[in-house]
C-alpha cells in the first residue's frame, strides 16, 4: 500500500511539473529524442517568421508568417515557433492570445521541402516529438488562446488551430486534416487534441474521411466557437481582439489561474485536478484583485 501511494504521489509531482512548470519538454533523451540534433537541420531550411506582438491589453497576437507559401512551416519556422512560445511562457503580463496567418490565410502545414528531406521513419518521430512538444506548451500557457482562420487551415496548420482553446472562422475559411491523404497520421498531436474538443466519433470521421470543414460545418460540429461578419485581414483581426476581450478582462493573476485550472481539469485525474485547484487559490486568495473586489462590494452595497 505504501509503494502504490509512493507511486501515487510521484506520478502527480510529474505530471503537475508537465503542467505548471514552464519550459518543460514531454520527450527527452530517453525517448531517443535529440532536440538539438534536429535543431541543426531545421536551421537549413529558411523562409518565412513566426511573428509576436505583445499588446498592453496583456493579449498577444502570434503570426505564423509565410505567405508566398500559405504561411506552411518551414525549417526555421518550427524553431521560431518554439522560441515564441518560452517568450509567451514567459510572459507574466499576458492573459491571451490570438494565433493566425498572415495574408489572409491560416496555414498549409509543413513546408515540402523540409518534409523531403526528413523523409526517414526516424527523422519523422523526432520532428513529431519537437511539434508535439512545442503544441502541447502552447496549449498549456496560462492564457485564454484562440485560433484567427482566415482561408484555409491545412494539414499541420489544422493541427495548429486545435492547440488553441477557441477558433473563430471566416465565412470562407476551411479546416482540413488531409493527412490521410499524403499517406500518413496528424503528427504534431492533432488527433488526441482534436478527440477532446469533438469527442472520438467525429474525430474519427473527420481525419478518416478527410473532410473539409467549411465555417458552417466546424460550427455544427463544436470545432468553431464563431462566423466572423469581415472576411479583411485587419477588421478580422479586430473582431477576434473584442471576441476575446471579453474572456480576458481582469488581472492577469486571475485569469491566468483559471486557464491553469480549466488545463488541469482536461488533463489530470479528478482527485489532482482538485489540488491544483488547490494550490492556485492560495495564490490568489486575499490577493489584491480579492481584496479590491470585496471592498468594492462594500460600497456598492
Amino acid at each position: 500500500e505504501m509503494a502504490g501511494n509512493l507511486l501515487k504521489t510521484s506520478s502527480l509531482t510529474v505530471r503537475k511539473k508537465l503542467l505548471h512548470q514552464m519550459g518543460v519538454s514531454l520527450y527527452n533523451t530517453s525517448h531517443g529524442f535529440h532536440e538539438e540534433e534536429l535543431k541543426k537541420k531545421l536551421q537549413q531550411f529558411p523562409g518565412g517568421s513566426v511573428d509576436l506582438q505583445k499588446e498592453d491589453s496583456g493579449i498577444g497576437i502570434l503570426t505564423l508568417n509565410n505567405p508566398s507559401k500559405m504561411n506552411a512551416f518551414s525549417g526555421v519556422m518550427m524553431l521560431q515557433l518554439l522560441e515564441r512560445v518560452i517568450e509567451l511562457e514567459n510572459w507574466t503580463e499576458g492573459k491571451g492570445l490570438i494565433v493566425r496567418g498572415a495574408g489572409n490565410t491560416f496555414s498549409s502545414g509543413s513546408d515540402l521541402n523540409a518534409v523531403k528531406a526528413l523523409a526517414t521513419p526516424e527523422d519523422g518521430l523526432v520532428l513529431c516529438m519537437f511539434m508535439q512538444n512545442t503544441l502541447t506548451r502552447l496549449m498549456r500557457l496560462p492564457l485564454i488562446s484562440v485560433a484567427l482562420i482566415q482561408g484555409r487551415a491545412l494539414g499541420g496548420g489544422a493541427e495548429v488551430t486545435t492547440a488553441c482553446d477557441f477558433r473563430l472562422m471566416t465565412a470562407e475559411s476551411e479546416i482540413r486534416f488531409v493527412h490521410k491523404d499524403m499517406g500518413i497520421i496528424p503528427s504534431w498531436g492533432g488527433a488526441t487534441r482534436l478527440s477532446k474538443i469533438i469527442g472520438s466519433r467525429q474525430a474519427l470521421k473527420v481525419l478518416s474521411g478527410a473532410l473539409k470543414l467549411d465555417s458552417k460545418k466546424a460550427l455544427d460540429i463544436g470545432m468553431a466557437e464563431e462566423i466572423l461578419q469581415f472576411t479583411d485581414e485587419t477588421e478580422c483581426l479586430r473582431e477576434a481582439r473584442e471576441w476575446l476581450t471579453q474572456f480576458t478582462r481582469g488581472p492577469p493573476e486571475v485569469i491566468r489561474a483559471l486557464k491553469t485550472c480549466v488545463s488541469s481539469g482536461k488533463e489530470l485525474c479528478f482527485e489532482e485536478a482538485l489540488q491544483i485547484e488547490k494550490d492556485l487559490v492560495g495564490r490568489v486568495w486575499g490577493g489584491p484583485a480579492n481584496k479590491e473586489a470585496i471592498a468594492r462590494k462594500g460600497k456598492f452595497n
